[in-house]
C-alpha cells in the first residue's frame, strides 16, 4: 500500500498587531512628557497642598486626594525645568501615579491627555541623559511621533530614589 503524504498545509504568516502603548501625556517646562496609564491612578485639579517641613524643594506638600494622604511633587522643580522667572500656575492639575508602596501626586501645568502609539516607536533613552544620581533609570525611553515630536515616557516606579522615598511624609522612622 502506497503511502500517502500529506503536503503540510502552507503556513500563512500574519503580520502581527502592533502592540500599543497608552500614555498620559503632560507638559514639563516645553517638552512633552508621558506615563504609561497603567502606572496612572487618576488626574485631578490640585488639591490644596499642606507644606511639611524638612522635605526636598521639589515635594510641595502633601493633600488629601480622596481620602488618602499623598505627597505633591513638582517635576518641573525635581528636573530643574522651570524657565526662570516662570511662576507655579494658580491652577494646576495633579497626576496621581502608583508606585509599589506609595502613591505620588504630579503637579502639572495642563490638563494631562492620552495618547495612544504602538511600542515601536519608543526607543530606549541613551545613557548621557539618564540622571547619574538615581540608581534606577527612570527615563523609560523616547516615543518619536510621526509628524516630528517627541514625548520623554518615565518610569514613574524608578522616579525617586530609596532615600528620597523614605522622606516622603508619611514614609519616615515611623513607617
Amino acid at each position: 500500500m502506497a503511502e500517502i503524504e500529506l503536503a503540510a498545509a502552507p503556513k500563512t504568516e500574519r503580520a502581527k498587531p502592533a502592540e500599543l502603548v497608552q500614555l498620559i501625556v503632560f507638559r514639563l517646562g516645553d517638552e512633552d512628557y508621558g506615563i504609561r496609564i497603567e502606572q496612572v491612578k487618576e488626574v485631578t485639579v490640585t488639591p490644596e497642598v499642606a507644606r511639611m517641613p524638612k522635605t526636598p524643594p521639589f515635594i510641595k506638600g502633601i493633600a488629601n486626594l480622596r481620602g488618602d494622604i499623598i505627597a505633591i511633587l513638582d517635576l518641573e522643580e525635581r528636573f530643574r525645568l522651570r524657565p526662570a522667572g516662570r511662576p507655579i500656575p494658580e491652577r494646576s492639575y495633579t497626576v496621581a501615579v502608583e508606585a509599589a508602596d506609595y502613591t505620588l501626586g504630579l503637579m502639572v501645568r495642563e490638563v494631562p491627555r492620552p495618547f495612544t502609539l504602538p511600542l515601536s516607536q519608543i526607543e530606549p533613552a541613551p545613557e548621557f541623559v539618564q540622571d547619574a544620581t538615581t540608581r534606577d533609570k527612570y527615563l523609560e525611553g523616547i516615543a518619536k511621533l510621526p509628524e516630528g515630536g517627541i514625548i520623554i515616557v518615565l518610569d514613574m516606579r524608578k522616579l525617586l530614589t530609596p532615600s528620597e522615598v523614605m522622606r516622603l511624609p508619611g514614609k519616615g522612622a515611623s513607617s
